[in-house]
């Protein structure tokens, strides 16, 4: 008999709320039973089991893709900030032109067009705006020199988006604005330089980091507040629980940060009346469950703290284990501090990413600053920066061992689904950091090793870090089941894998400074006996060696 029982949910305080598939490479290179379509309507499916009522599903071509079914399945399409009103991207229309408005605004407003027309009969919120094509300030590609100062480029930016509001009142009735003051944009709007209707929802974002003010962008981090100083009439926010960034964020591990510090951001959110909208940067999804989960709360004005929302979690997906909740609420704890602010703690990124940025630029000049990282180490010489980062690594290292190691322990002390949930999310995420941070602090011993002329030891050492990478990259493939088969197939940005590939090409130039030019002094001491080391009648008596293969000839040697 079907139950006469009524279910019903409390109302929601955010008026339009959704996620924001992006950075999306593992669900476009992920199918279910040979279907490429069925990861995204999971996801559609997860945000409005989560109450969600908004989507911008996909990136780019992804986006305009994953519309109909989106739309299909009751949700309001709107649209990512670097695209707005949802139209082609201009370099992609016309490649061989540069997108430069000033020189072609007849065919950007054509773009504009076509897709507001494109979308006129779904439920939208337009998003209006003006940025650069590869989701960076326009002006950085300016060659004309026109928007050289903030005024001219607050013109600019507020005379294109009335110009797109106009378009939208066009074809729609009764349409939805929004625009997103995000990054410079924040910061134009902030001193003035940018006007816009008051029929326009502005949305304010996060860092990346969870923390409501203007984002890093390469060196420069003036972390500019994003919310205003009084109350907004019409006001949403942009926030992430998963960020791409190419130097700290979190792209397969969850947020570094504690659920108590997003309450508190998601507070002073309210305080600022910025309820109207919530686009919620949720990625892959399944990496980023726990706080999805938490923000699904805040959009329905629940407080959610570190303790309540563990407890919580392990109960739905745990059988309510404390151990499980505890290690929920501690993760942050074990995340490395980068700077002095709240919520500047690492993701995985800082492991992955900044090796292969010493790597690249020990290749073009070894003895100046690697550009890329001055905003984490300063303006000093390569090494020294190396070695700036392979000491915040190492200072972390302990903790982040004793919590990895609770994670296994817990994990052993599991059952069944429990168990195999546990290590494909929590435990996995734990290896992804702590196999990063022994990787980074190898890597760093390597450009010490070779500071000092150890070519030997500098070969040995990035072979350990290579290692560590392979191991964490291993760990993903392995976490994947059933309908999960091939999740992390196509994980190319943080790229554990590809941190390896970057620091064995350090191996083979650590060989080639330390070994002699016929390349048997390494391949001699590594596999002869000591008696036969010196003996050269023949100079070889085996198939030169690879890097890999002589490195794990070593490691064996050493180990014995």
């Amino acid at each position: 008999m079907r139950s006469s029982k009524v279910h019903s949910r409390p109302t929601p305080v955010v008026r339009y709320r959704g996620w924001f598939i992006n950075d999306e490479v593992l669900l476009s290179h992920w199918s279910i039973g040979g279907d490429p379509e069925e990861p995204w309507r999971m996801v559609l499916e997860a945000l409005l089991r989560c109450g969600g009522n908004m989507v911008i599903p996909g990136t780019d071509k992804n986006a305009h893709r994953h519309r109909s079914l989106a739309a299909d399945m009751g949700l309001r399409i709107t649209h990512h900030h670097a695209e707005p009103l949802g139209a082609e991207m201009f370099l992609r229309a016309h490649p061989e032109l540069d997108a430069d408005y000033s020189r072609y605004p007849e065919l950007f407003q054509k773009l504009w067009e076509e897709g507001v027309i494109a979308q006129k009969d779904q439920k939208v919120v337009w998003t209006l705006g003006f940025r650069g094509q590869a989701d960076m300030p326009f002006w950085v590609h300016d060659t004309t020199g026109r928007y050289d100062t903030d005024e001219k480029r607050g013109r600019l930016i507020s005379e294109i988006i009335e110009l797109q509001r106009q378009i939208v009142l066009k074809h729609v009735w009764n349409p939805v604005f929004c625009t997103n003051l995000y990054g410079e944009i924040m910061e134009l709007y902030a001193k003035g330089y940018i006007t816009l209707s008051d029929d326009i929802i502005l949305i304010c974002a996060d860092n990346g980091f969870g923390r409501m003010v203007s984002r890093r962008q390469g060196n420069h981090d003036p972390r500019v507040p994003s919310l205003p100083d009084a109350p907004m009439r019409r006001g949403g926010i942009y926030y992430h629980v998963s960020f791409y960034d190419l130097q700290a964020a979190n792209h397969i591990t969850m947020l570094p940060n504690t659920v108590d510090f997003v309450n508190a951001e998601l507070d002073r959110v309210f305080e600022k009346n910025a309820a109207e909208y919530w686009i919620v940067n949720c990625s892959n999804v399944r990496p980023h469950v726990y706080f999805l989960d938490a923000l699904r709360k805040k959009w329905y004005g629940e407080a959610i703290s570190d303790r309540a929302h563990s407890d919580d979690f392990s109960t739905t997906y745990f059988g309510g284990s404390p151990a499980v909740a505890k290690a929920y609420r501690d993760y942050a704890t074990a995340m490395l501090p980068f700077g002095p602010e709240p919520d500047q703690h690492a993701g995985e990124q800082f492991y992955t990413e900044n090796p292969r940025i010493l790597a690249h630029f020990f290749f073009h000049d070894r003895e100046k600053p690697a550009p890329d990282l001055l905003w984490l180490a300063g303006n000093h010489p390569l090494q020294e920066q190396a070695a700036y980062f392979a000491g915040l690594c190492r200072g972390n290292l302990e903790n982040i061992t004793a919590y990895y190691e609770r994670c296994r322990i817990i994990s052993d002390g599991l059952a069944g689904d429990a168990r195999r949930l546990f290590g494909a999310t929590l435990l996995l995420q734990a290896s992804v950091q702590w196999l990063g941070t022994k990787g980074a602090v190898a890597s760093g011993d390597g450009f010490a090793c070779y500071e000092k002329g150890d070519y030997f030891g500098a070969f040995m050492a990035f072979g350990a870090a290579v290692e560590d990478f392979l191991e964490a990259d291993a760990r993903l493939r392995a976490s994947e089941y059933g309908d999960w088969s091939g999740f992390y197939a196509n994980e190319c940005l943080a790229d554990c894998k590809h941190t390896a590939f970057m620091l064995q090409k350090l191996m083979g130039v650590m060989r080639e400074l330390g070994d002699t030019s016929c390349h048997d002094r390494w391949y001699r001491e590594a596999v002869l006996a000591p008696e036969d080391q010196q003996v050269r009648t023949i100079l070889v008596t085996d198939n030169h060696m690879t890097d890999w293969e002589l490195y794990l000839a070593f490691k064996a040697q050493i180990g014995r």
